[in-house]
């Protein structure tokens, strides 16, 4: 099973959101790039993982594509996947100001 979670915001830039999440939970993100979702974050550990990264992405015809369409007023968009729910977690990223939670999915 896991848990997945995704957030949205259009107050931060992802690396506003970044130093904001790196400083809540006591995580550090590395920047990776991606053809496909262009440059995100990533954080990691045995609890299951967080990525951050912008909605807009680099587009297969030069234009830029949004990831998530059905939220396009988030500029940057948190995903969450742990493979069980964690409350504490999930009430530590809601304190972020302007982090709005968007869409919970247990698979």
């Amino acid at each position: 099973m896991t848990d997945d979670h995704t957030y949205g915001t259009s107050t931060h830039t992802a690396s506003e959101l970044v130093q904001l999440v790196s400083d809540c939970l006591r995580l550090n993100f590395t920047e990776r790039d991606s053809d496909y979702r262009g440059t995100y974050h990533l954080a990691s550990n045995s609890k299951g993982r967080i990525e951050i990264q912008p909605n807009l992405i680099p587009g297969d015809d030069g234009e830029d594509d949004l990831y998530a369409p059905e939220h396009p007023a988030a500029r940057v968009l948190l995903f969450t996947t742990t493979p069980a729910p964690e409350p504490a977690l999930q009430a530590r990223l809601g304190s972020i100001d302007g982090l709005l939670h968007v869409k919970h999915e247990t698979e």
